[in-house]
């Protein structure tokens, strides 16, 4: 993560006192002498706000730095320090390489589009359901029309209120939804992959070309919701 001296410095003392409030006061005296002459208060502000940007943060719903009205701030995510500074040898060693290597984006793109996907299943799951006529166009294998229908149905049963919690979780920024997403990720993997197949419904309207290249697009889907979520709600240490 980038971040500017400033804020880096703000982050610091934070992080030195986690858990308590530093007062606006303290940081002034901490990142400015008594002899510098500066808009504190909108500097402080500006630090802040680029802070919680990188971090993906926000003030409203707060996961790393809550605003104590007319106090401070304080750091509230659980903080581990390691057990000692490690001496380097030779050159600067390289930037630790994170697990998954995310682009830094402003967190409301990455919400936008989950939603939006949310959106775009409820929509999946209602056209079934309103051209069920379409069922034989996906009765491969032996499977019958019969089975083929009841399995639209159980899990358009199933994906439309999932759907809805994730789209109105998003919506409302709920700062849990990481770790909610986390545990239902392999059961909603396995419902999109079924779903996946779901273009071959309106065969007769789009054709066998289109209907596999929508396929293969969907069979992504899942993984992309993943790095979506990754990108707008990380991990607590």
């Amino acid at each position: 993560m980038r971040l500017q001296d400033q804020p880096f410095a703000v982050l610091a003392f934070l992080l030195e006192r986690a858990g308590a409030v530093v007062t606006r006061e303290e940081l002034r005296a901490h990142l400015w002498p008594a002899d510098t002459f500066v808009d504190f208060d909108h500097s402080l502000n500006t630090a802040v706000n680029k802070l919680r940007e990188v971090l993906g943060d926000a003030a409203s719903s707060p996961r790393f730095i809550e605003t104590v009205a007319r106090r401070g701030y304080r750091f509230i995510a659980e903080v581990q320090w390691d057990a000692g500074p490690q001496q380097a040898v030779g050159p600067d060693p390289a930037p630790a390489i994170s697990e998954l290597e995310i682009p830094a984006l402003h967190r409301t793109i990455p919400r936008a589009l989950f939603g939006l996907i949310q959106v775009m299943y409820l929509i999946f799951y209602l056209e079934a359901l309103i051209h069920w006529e379409g069922i034989d166009n996906i009765s491969w294998l032996g499977v019958g029309p019969e089975g083929v229908l009841i399995v639209v149905l159980v899990t358009a049963a199933v994906g439309i209120p999932v759907r809805l919690y994730l789209l109105s979780a998003v919506t409302f920024d709920y700062s849990r939804l990481g770790e909610k997403f986390h545990k239902i990720f392999l059961g909603l993997f396995v419902l999109d992959q079924l779903w996946a197949i779901s273009p071959f419904l309106i065969l007769k309207q789009i054709g066998y070309g289109a209907a596999f290249a929508a396929t293969a697009a969907l069979l992504y889907v899942p993984f992309a919701q993943r790095t979506l979520v990754r990108m707008a709600y990380p991990r607590r240490p």
